[in-house]
């Protein structure tokens, strides 16, 4: 390998580079006011780092100054950390990892890609928040004994019941309370309404996302976290290398003639991959009644494979679908009999 390579361990305020020159190793510390200035110095290099926090805004300043930036997997990278951990010797193993010929590579995401992932992002913030608030009352007022049913539905329809019945063993100050934790949770329910609202204006904006929706068990919020996820989709070679990054595929565990094939490696986006298998359920649920050529492939897969394994083949065809849409200019066509 002829051109400059180099490992660069970043963090919030202090990197760490290695590279070779003349069969040496070189080492250095920089800050992160030093660090652009740094790199825009150098010949034309390639700088490797690990797909982490910071990431994708380091890769394109990088990549501005006429540099080629590889991101790292970094399980890929953990495999070449050689002696204790430490920032150095993570460098060296990003390093190490770069000059192999087979790495597995991340793709770098654009601004606007980033924007469609921090909007889901928050709105899975709240739906977290939700849940360990609804979470919370239900334990409050099991210790009171009253238990409650599963689910934030129950919980919502049955507050307003218990907070006006004044002969349960609720006191005044925990009645109050409870109030206070029911008004949180209707201000989350609007919040969480506001953002998927948002998220639906972005969908229809969006072209990409647009074509999406058209895909079986795919809806807006689950289109637009796609979007932001595959780009223009040609980091991947092929629609089967999306589905693998995706972790919708086999884990293999062979030896010699012997082929074992396990569960889904569930590796990659969690969010989207949990969003397409969600998504491909709600249309396996409805499939019975139906005669086109996607219901009579699923039904033929359920009696054959079972209905939790047809779920996943069918979020693998989406996922699919979905690099052939983003690759392609051009709708999405549903499957006509043969």
């Amino acid at each position: 390998m002829n051109r400059n390579v180099m490992g660069l361990d970043i963090a919030k305020q202090v990197f760490h580079l290695f590279s070779m020159k003349d069969g040496k190793a070189v080492k250095k510390k920089l800050k992160r006011s030093e660090l652009l200035a740094f790199i825009a110095q150098l010949p034309v290099s390639l700088i490797a780092m690990k797909a982490c926090g910071g990431a994708y805004h380091w890769a394109r300043e990088f990549a501005a100054l006429g540099h080629e930036v590889v991101l790292l997997n970094a399980r890929f990278v953990k495999a070449f950390v050689v002696g204790n951990k430490n920032d150095f010797n993570d460098a060296e193993a990003i390093f190490t990892a770069a000059c192999q010929p087979n790495k597995r590579t991340v793709a770098v995401k654009t601004i606007e890609q980033q924007d469609l992932t921090m909007l889901h992002g928050i709105r899975r913030g709240r739906v977290d928040e939700r849940t360990a608030l609804a979470n919370q009352i239900r334990g409050h007022l099991a210790e009171r004994g009253m238990v409650l049913p599963r689910g934030v539905n129950q919980l919502r329809k049955q507050l307003p019941e218990i907070l006006e019945d004044g002969d349960n063993k609720l006191s005044a100050l925990s009645r109050r309370l409870v109030a206070t934790q029911y008004q949180a949770l209707k201000d989350l329910d609007e919040a969480i309404k506001a953002l998927e609202r948002e998220i639906s204006a972005v969908c229809q904006q969006h072209a990409l996302s647009r074509r999406l929706v058209d895909i079986p068990g795919i809806g807006p919020l689950t289109a637009v976290l796609a979007a932001a996820d595959v780009g223009d989709g040609k980091d991947y070679h092929s629609s089967r290398d999306y589905a693998a990054s995706l972790g919708v595929v086999p884990r293999q565990h062979s030896s010699g003639d012997k082929q074992v094939l396990l569960g889904i490696s569930k590796r990659g986006n969690r969010s989207l991959r949990t969003s397409l298998i969600h998504g491909a359920r709600s249309v396996l649920k409805y499939c019975g009644d139906k005669s086109d050529p996607l219901s009579l492939w699923l039904k033929r897969l359920i009696e054959r494979r079972g209905f939790n394994k047809a779920a996943v083949a069918l979020a693998n065809k989406n996922a699919r679908i979905i690099w052939a849409l983003a690759t392609r200019d051009g709708d999405y066509v549903p499957q006509t009999a043969q």
